[in-house]
């Protein structure tokens, strides 16, 4: 279907129809930008250069010539580019190239999912399908949980180019490193993509799993060269360096082409004469996303839950049934808990064209390749403006034009971005965090390291000073043996297995269909699935509405039946956190402060229905389903008694200050203890100490020091704080200071019927803070 107006005109046409109500409050345009070719310094060889021909790449962007010039010098390279501005080529070229002049040279590709592997494997494929020459030499393959057994012996002994996940070189590779000697003794580049996802506890992980490669390179003799992507960060050298131990080369002058943009703030209007209630958020999208898609406007819905992703997508397609029903099957959702199948064929039909409209959770913000659309609706802040970008990026074709439309709830961030455009337009993304040498990290680390070579004072140099001291923490619990300048791994325990990389459940539940002869048509990770397939809960698949019947926690299957209903449920959920043991204590002015172990439990504990297209509740359900806990250690402070006086006295409420500090402590923990904002969680509550209190808690099982480290900075950490919150422009509060996190054990929940958490009160947060750091 081509497009039947121009997204000028549809413009036109939306804020000229009947029920346009002045939802477009801001319009950004961003020009377009003309392509920059250059050349590399040597050409291409002929084989590569007329298959690249042959898909229509007849020359190099700047970035690409640079690229590839870099690599060929030896040189490790982080190339930080626009969204579809060709960055595979910059390690593809290299490495096919290599292989022509020797077969026997290797590379070895991560990606932080199989599918982005997967979707890789298929380019390349297509690519040395044109060349006789390249489908001779280059031997590639996915090496990750789906490869069967006799595949991975093949690829093993065959395979010139791996293409895998952090995961599974983590518990698959590494370990079992003398079956690979072939191919890492000649190794001779290494590609990590989507380098941007490696933050955190996960990309501290990871940066350990990259030190534990490299060292076994070195005792196969091999050096490679490291190539680095990534979407826009603040700090992408600074993340490379740290993930690699090696410095790099920043690649960041795009030269690739774009057409404009048109950046829309879209709020839906106000219900009720009070001006308290809005328009269904998810209905704005639905409709916005049929306008377009009507008109030929091949368009991508991001969403924040997977509930949301399948509303939209029912709302679309029972409003093209109505007005046009040969476009309903030209429209699909694509999220986690889909078959990798069915979602591989949902990917395909995107890139080809034959799917027009699609409704994403953010599993679509990475690099898979689906082609370049036309308009991204975006529905609810993503949390970070980098995340907003990369949705952002999915739409715009080469030179045409694009269309971005960002649709606030209503809710207190995204409300206050409707009242303040430059902050979400005009702000630099957010920085990368990670700690490898994080203690708690580098003892699993040097558990895996030692299991696959004995530990010796030549790896200093991967695992830095630590090294030892930890080394002997492993030696006291008879985890090593040190004989003769040598450690050695002392058990018959799989350390890999110990370790799990992520913060999320390796365990998964399976959805089944128990009236279609128990056919599965779906996954879900063990912590989500409370929240998702609760008994009399409605599961959304494809748009359609499916009753859970049982979740059956031993077997760990969750039996539904297709049933049409005119409405969706949300879990409703309690979460809590109790001290299990104080293990430090002290004072710090006007507050006391303590650390140790304690246990964060979240549970469903009931449902509500709510009617599809409106946000009112037709009625509740209970669940009856077993706790989840996360043993973990936190720091936990409140105020003194004269404080609480103070705030009380000044007109003010002492827990609105609280919760303000509490979320600017969670935003500045990077700052001073080398963390991710999301390995933190925070909470205010009362029931453990008698008093309002401010709980800090590693989102970790055993917890990884974060709130130990805080707890010996802790006036750092409130003069930061106080820092922050005087020195923000804003008068009332804002996501930069006393707004924003809201960060607890996964969720699934719809935003739309709920008005989120109001920001607390920057006043209150002031005056305590002065009030306790200067006695004012």
């Amino acid at each position: 279907m081509k497009k039947t107006h121009s997204i000028s005109s549809i413009l036109h046409s939306i804020k000229s129809s009947q029920g346009y109500r002045g939802q477009i409050v801001h319009i950004h345009t961003i020009p377009p930008r003309k392509p920059v070719f250059a050349d590399p310094l040597e050409p291409i060889s002929h084989h590569l250069s007329e298959a690249l021909s042959h898909i229509g790449i007849e020359r190099l962007y700047l970035h690409q010539a640079r690229a590839i010039d870099l690599v060929r010098e030896g040189r490790n390279i982080t190339i930080v580019t626009s969204t579809a501005s060709g960055k595979t080529l910059c390690y593809n070229v290299p490495v096919l190239e290599s292989m022509l002049k020797d077969s026997a040279s290797t590379a070895l590709y991560i990606f932080p999912t199989k599918a982005l592997a997967q979707d890789q494997l298929r380019m390349i494929g297509d690519l040395c399908s044109i060349s006789s020459d390249l489908e001779r030499v280059v031997k590639a393959g996915t090496y990750d949980g789906d490869t069967p057994r006799q595949t991975r012996r093949r690829l093993r002994s065959e395979a010139n180019l791996t293409l895998t996940n952090s995961d599974m070189l983590h518990q698959a590779i590494l370990p079992y490193h003398s079956r690979w000697s072939r191919f890492f003794t000649k190794l001779k580049y290494v590609v990590i993509d989507e380098m941007h996802t490696y933050r955190g506890i996960f990309g501290s992980n990871v940066a350990n799993v990259i030190r534990r490669l490299k060292r076994i390179l070195g005792h196969y003799g091999s050096k490679p060269t490291f190539i680095l992507c990534s979407a826009t960060i603040a700090n992408p050298d600074e993340l490379a360096q740290a993930l690699i131990g090696e410095e790099c080369e920043l690649i960041s002058e795009d030269g690739s082409p774009h057409g404009p943009k048109i950046f829309i703030l879209w709020n839906p209007p106000f219900i009720d004469s009070n001006r308290m209630e809005r328009r269904s958020s998810n209905v704005e999208a639905h409709e916005l996303m049929v306008t377009l898609i009507e008109s030929g406007i091949q368009t991508i819905t991001f969403t924040k839950a997977r509930v949301v992703a399948e509303l939209i997508l029912r709302y679309v397609r029972e409003a093209l049934s109505r007005r046009n029903p040969h476009l309903v099957d030209r429209v699909r959702a694509y999220r986690a808990g889909y078959l990798p199948e069915e979602r591989r064929q949902i990917e395909r039909a995107l890139f080809s064209g034959e799917l027009l409209g699609v409704t994403s959770t953010n599993a679509l913000e990475l690099g898979i390749d689906v082609g370049s659309l036309d308009a991204s609706i975006i529905v609810g802040f993503p949390g970070t403006i980098a995340s907003t970008w990369q949705q952002a990026g999915r739409a715009g074709r080469k030179m045409g034009e694009s269309l971005v439309i960002f649709i606030a709830y209503n809710d207190p961030i995204d409300q206050y971005l409707m009242r303040n455009p430059d902050y979400l337009l005009g702000k630099t993304p957010e920085n990368a965090v990670i700690d490898p040498s994080n203690p708690y990290i580098l003892a699993g680390h040097l558990s895996c390291a030692a299991f696959e070579l004995p530990l010796s004072s030549a790896d200093e140099c991967h695992f830095g000073e630590l090294l030892w001291p930890v080394v002997s923490v492993l030696e006291e619990v008879e985890r090593v043996k040190t004989i003769e300048g040598k450690t050695y791994w002392a058990t018959t325990d799989f350390p890999a297995a110990e370790v799990n990389l992520r913060t999320i459940s390796d365990d998964t539940f399976t959805i089944v269909d128990a009236t279609s002869n128990e056919k599965v048509i779906g996954v879900v990770d063990a912590i989500s699935a409370p929240e998702l397939v609760y008994p009399e809960g409605i599961y959304i698949h494809n748009g359609e509405t499916y009753l859970v019947r049982d979740l059956d926690f031993s077997g760990k299957v969750a039996y539904v039946e297709r049933k049409e209903v005119d409405y969706y449920t949300q879990p409703i959920l309690d979460s809590s956190i109790r001290i299990k043991a104080e293990k430090k204590s002290g004072m710090l002015r006007g507050f006391r402060k303590f650390y140790g172990e304690a246990i964060v439990t979240w549970k469903t504990t009931a449902f509500k229905k709510i009617q599809f297209y409106r946000l009112d509740s037709i009625g509740y359900g209970s669940a009856n389903l077993p706790s989840q806990h996360l043993e973990t250690t936190s720091l936990w402070l409140y105020p003194d008694e004269d404080v609480v006086t103070y705030l009380r006295e000044m007109g003010k409420n002492a827990v609105e200050g609280l919760v303000g500090l509490k979320n600017v402590l969670i935003n500045i923990f990077p700052l001073f203890v080398m963390c991710d904002r999301q390995d933190v969680g925070g909470i205010v509550e009362a029931s453990n100490t008698g008093r309002s209190t401010i709980f800090l808690y590693d989102r970790f099982k055993g917890g990884l020091g974060f709130c130990e480290k805080a707890y010996s900075l802790l006036p750092k950490l409130l003069e930061g704080a106080l820092q922050i919150i005087e020195q923000c422009e804003c008068s009332e509060g804002c996501p930069s200071c006393v707004g924003l996190p809201m960060l607890r054990p996964p969720q699934h929940q719809d935003p739309d019927p709920g008005y989120g958490y109001p920001i607390p009160n920057k006043e209150t947060a002031l005056l305590m803070l002065r009030k306790v750091m200067r006695n004012a």
